[in-house]
């Protein structure tokens, strides 16, 4: 798995490119742990090749989302497929976070 990195003025573009399951979350994960170590991570998850997630990838967005909310901030998700999507909806986090149809609208939604 590939986790492409792209900053966009102040706001950090992480764009994972498969499906977030079994060893792929753990590397995921690492990523993102490391940017939520910044004073004030601005973060959007570009999830359009992200098929399929599994339940472990679903625990390591709500820990995102978690330490996002101890800052007063919420997690971004852009460009989700309609199966992830669906599977926020059945597990019932879907209001934990904040979803947009494209990624420039996500980053402009930090000013």
């Amino acid at each position: 798995m590939r986790v492409q990195r792209q900053l966009v003025g102040t706001v950090e573009v992480i764009a994972p490119s498969a499906a977030l399951a079994d060893e792929d979350v753990e590397q995921f994960s690492k990523v993102i742990k490391e940017l939520l170590t910044a004073p004030n991570p601005r973060l959007v998850f570009d999830m359009a090749e992200v098929a399929y997630m599994d339940s472990a990838a679903l625990e390591s967005f709500l820990e995102f989302s978690d330490e996002l909310a101890n800052r007063a901030a919420r997690l971004k998700l852009a460009r989700v497929t309609s199966t992830c999507r669906e599977i926020f909806d059945l597990v019932g986090i879907t209001d934990r976070f904040v979803f947009f149809e494209d990624v420039q609208h996500a980053v402009r939604s930090f000013l």
